[in-house]
């Protein structure tokens, strides 16, 4: 929580730089309290199995947040039961009058096709650009993160000759950001994907800011300048299990699955895996929860255009 100071004391532009959350007097004087408004767009097959991986990350923040599920159509889930989907999901007609302080859309098992392909592309682009006037923050994961830099900046991925699969060393491209507050030097983060998006493109377009990247896995963080869009290439949110359960269902469908980069113990898939993740994982959805949802919404969710201009940090 932030650090209440008198105003224009001069220690106050120190500690911003360095990116130590404080507030002015003033600021505080009219800053109301309410429980922040976030919607889940789950995309993936298990519903049950990422509602939990997002939640346990979004509870891990003294900031209260009421959630709503939103499905992307109402036809029947394999892996979910139409009990769930109905009792706990909400339809985009439902929300598309309502405004929201964050917006989390999930990876979809969706890598090898192209954009246009995809049975529900148009309702995707559709509530994308909804999002773009409803919400103050928008969280993109992994497929979504590739999706959302494509429609919204024209980035084109590449599909990869092997799926990239595993848990990869990754380092700040920023020295200072305030999503990359806490953050190691070096940290793990798990990817599990089919195509990427070749770095150096995405630190030159003007639209962008590459916070963070891997020189295995490329591009995990990017950020658009109006910091309203946060493209996480990865799952920061899978569970210590997921990578195994996604090896052993690929071997099961006889795929050949390449076994996950520096995921199970001495590479050994036999071996148990080791979580290296959680903690930034977390961290990452806290910072966000923060930084970009909570210091930038309108206490007033009605009127979008109140959205308060970020005051700390730096942008290099």
């Amino acid at each position: 929580m932030p650090v209440k100071i008198p105003d224009n004391l001069p220690a106050a532009e120190i500690l911003l730089a360095e990116n130590i959350f404080v507030m002015s007097e003033t600021r505080a004087a009219h800053q109301d309290i309410r429980p922040m408004k976030v919607l889940i767009l789950n995309l993936m097959p298990n519903k049950i199995e990422t509602e939990t991986q997002l939640l346990r990350l979004l509870g891990n923040t003294p900031l209260q947040v009421d959630v709503d599920l939103l499905r992307i159509h109402d036809k029947e889930s394999r892996h979910t039961s139409i009990d769930h989907m109905n009792t706990f999901y909400r339809d985009f007609e439902d929300v598309r009058h309502k405004n929201y302080d964050g917006l989390i859309i999930t990876g979809a098992p969706l890598g090898q096709m192209d954009f246009e392909e995809v049975t529900y592309w148009d309702h995707i682009r559709e509530i994308i650009d909804w999002s773009q006037r409803h919400v103050t923050s928008v969280l993109f994961l992994c497929w979504a993160a590739h999706a959302g830099l494509y429609h919204l900046y024209g980035v084109k991925r590449q599909l990869l000759e092997t799926k990239r699969s595993g848990v990869y060393v990754h380092t700040r491209s920023c020295e200072h950001h305030p999503l990359l507050r806490g953050f190691d030097e070096e940290f793990f983060a798990p990817h599990s994907r089919y195509a990427e998006i070749p770095v150096a493109e995405l630190h030159a377009h003007p639209g962008l800011q590459v916070l963070a990247e891997s020189d295995e896995a490329g591009a995990y963080l990017v950020l658009s300048r109006n910091n309203r869009n946060l493209f996480v290439i990865g799952h920061p949110e899978y569970q210590k299990s997921t990578l195994s359960d996604e090896y052993h269902r690929d071997l099961a469908a006889g795929i050949e699955p390449q076994v996950p980069k520096n995921y199970f113990r001495d590479d050994d898939p036999a071996q148990a895996p080791v979580a290296r993740w959680h903690g930034h994982g977390s961290l990452l959805v806290s910072n966000w929860l923060n930084y970009y949802v909570y210091q930038l919404t309108p206490y007033d969710l009605s009127d979008m255009s109140a959205i308060t201009p970020w005051e700390g940090g730096t942008s290099s």
